[in-house]
């Protein structure tokens, strides 16, 4: 099958402020004890989000008025500590397909970039601004263009953001999974084989 083109996300959004969010806050570790990467999304954030009882804790992903936002906004350095593949793995299974952050974490981008998650940089003051429009309407409809580094919202308002030249490449010209190019080329992979008499036994 062939990947997805991924030329913008369009979503309502979710402000998680703070400076070097970590991987482990992501997806705690104890959560990683699995098989397959199904159900990783309800423990995103779980340790801020949730008392040792399983109540829940003052987060806005607990916030009913946010539970349908699919872009999640931060601070700093977001993705930093481990290179746990399972931090964007659980916020894809919780539902976010976009990040917007001041800057990211080298590894975590690119496994977000890999699960066709972008992830855009922009400056505080228009993270502020976006943060201010869906606190003031969680329904604002936010759209990352990733073809054109723009983030649209609200009534005509914009601002630029930065995604690496070659991640871009790779999500509009639906490259981003190396796996999955893989997979989609095994028939070339299979008949190049089968002239190398040394694979013919």
């Amino acid at each position: 099958m062939a990947l997805e083109k991924i030329l913008q996300v369009t979503g309502k959004g979710v402000y998680v402020p703070g400076s070097d969010i970590d991987t482990d806050r992501i997806i705690p570790a104890r959560f990683m004890k699995c098989v397959t990467f199904d159900g990783l999304g309800e423990y995103l954030f779980y340790d801020v989000r949730f008392n040792e009882d399983g109540s829940e804790k003052p987060h806005p992903l607990n916030d009913p008025k946010f539970k349908e936002a699919s872009i999640l906004l931060s601070g700093v350095n977001f993705g930093c500590g481990s290179s746990r593949e399972h931090a964007p793995q659980a916020l894809y299974r919780y539902g976010i397909r976009a990040v917007i952050a001041q800057s990211f974490a080298e590894i975590f981008f690119g496994n977000c970039t890999t699960l066709g998650v972008p992830c855009v940089a922009a400056t505080a003051e228009d993270i502020e601004a976006l943060a201010k429009a869906i606190e003031a309407d969680p329904a604002t409809e936010i759209k990352v263009d990733v073809e054109n580094g723009r983030v649209f919202f609200g009534d005509g308002q914009q601002f630029p953001v930065h995604i690496p030249d070659t991640a871009r490449e790779a999500l509009i010209s639906a490259k981003w999974d190396p796996i999955g190019e893989l997979l989609e080329g095994a028939p070339e992979v299979e008949a190049t084989a089968s002239q190398l008499a040394y694979l013919q036994g």
